[in-house]
């Protein structure tokens, strides 16, 4: 267990402003060890451990997605109906054993202390922290460690920030600034770490990462219609069903996961021009009980309103009317030790040529 000397008030602010910037790079710069890097494509599921990399050094607890997400780490397509809600910028998660950290801590301390103009409140907040993790100096609910903590190595890891890199705000990605502190296998961390990885930030960041079929809705008549000619569109179940991407997290001693599904509830029709109406005139088509949307069209129906379509009133000319339908998702998560919960709904759409012409016609 760490070694909890005589608490010491916090550091003064300049001090901790300075020595957040003199080590931020340690927890964040350096994606081999911290930085939130999924080796994902579609439908994989990676493995990864908490063992020793090419360098020979713990390699940082890399959050691995599969399921229906998008490729090489990129941000998915889905897009939260909530314009307040965000995915954590950033969080605080395994990062090395005992050892490998003195390894590597000790060598960023020592290099700050040895730069060049290295000197007053930074080099003194730097030579604080020299003092934390080798002498046990600690303040207030912030215990000191003997030597890194080498005699525990094995019995937990040393948890440090990691930046979401698809949060666009810099400020945001880089607000994870504690330093790097000891949890022993099977514990939680400490609560005043609030942005410490936990299933419901998994959850978010599978949501970020999830990526929605295209969906390209069937319509009749089929690609060309007329003016005033009701067009219906439908969406079988088929393919239109629920997708899931998990989020999963396994190192020794720390294993957790938050598989996110979404839930397809309605589909919306923007006919790409205000020369149309739309069925519903809302232009929101809802889910029918056996998960399909809309009805297919079938000879005898022409006289019929559809459930779900639209009326063009004026031809396309030349060109052609761009359909978007847009697909609205519920979303709700299930994560390690029966957590789970909603999530703001989702919407992904995608467009479609549509010629309107003027000949006057009946799609019987």
């Amino acid at each position: 267990m760490p070694v909890n000397r005589t608490r010491h008030t916090a550091l003064s602010t300049g001090a901790a402003a300075a020595l957040a910037l003199a080590l931020g790079a340690l927890a964040l710069a350096e994606p081999a060890y911290a930085g939130e890097v999924p080796a994902n494509t579609q439908g994989s599921n990676t493995e990864q451990s908490g063992g020793g990399d090419g360098n020979g050094i713990y390699a940082a607890a890399r959050i691995q997605y599969s399921g229906s997400v998008a490729k090489n780490g990129s941000t998915g397509n889905v897009k939260s109906s909530d314009v307040n809600w965000t995915p954590p910028p950033c969080w605080y998660a395994p990062y090395l054993g005992a050892k490998d950290f003195k390894k590597e801590m000790s060598k960023h301390i020592e290099g700050q202390l040895n730069a060049p103009g290295m000197g007053g409140t930074a080099a003194s907040a730097i030579g604080e922290t020299k003092r934390h993790y080798e002498d046990g100096y600690g303040w207030t609910d912030t215990p000191g460690y003997k030597d890194y903590n080498v005699e525990n190595d094995g019995k937990g890891m040393f948890w440090a920030g990691v930046e979401n890199p698809n949060e666009p705000d810099y400020l945001k990605r880089s607000s994870c600034t504690d330093l790097p502190f000891w949890v022993e296998n099977g514990e939680a961390p400490p609560p005043q770490h609030e942005e410490a990885i936990k299933p419901e930030m998994l959850a978010a960041l599978a949501y970020q990462h999830m990526q929605l079929p295209d969906t390209e809705v069937t319509i009749a008549p089929e690609a060309t219609t007329k003016v005033n000619l009701p067009t219906w569109a439908w969406l079988d179940k088929a393919v239109f069903d629920e997708v899931q991407a998990t989020a999963a997290i396994n190192v020794p001693g720390f294993n957790i996961q938050a598989t996110t599904t979404a839930k397809p509830v309605s589909l919306e029709l923007d006919p790409g021009t205000k020369d149309a109406e739309t069925y519903p005139a809302s232009g929101e088509c809802v889910i029918n009980a056996d998960g399909s949307i809309g009805e297919p069209y079938a000879k005898g129906k022409a006289d019929k309103t559809p459930p779900c379509g639209i009326k063009y009133l004026r031809s396309s000319g030349d060109g052609t009317y761009k359909l978007r339908a847009t697909i609205t998702w519920e979303i709700a998560w299930t994560g390690t030790g029966g957590a789970g919960g909603d999530l703001p709904n989702g919407t992904f759409g995608t467009e479609q040529d549509v010629t309107v012409q003027e000949i006057q016609s009946v799609n019987r």
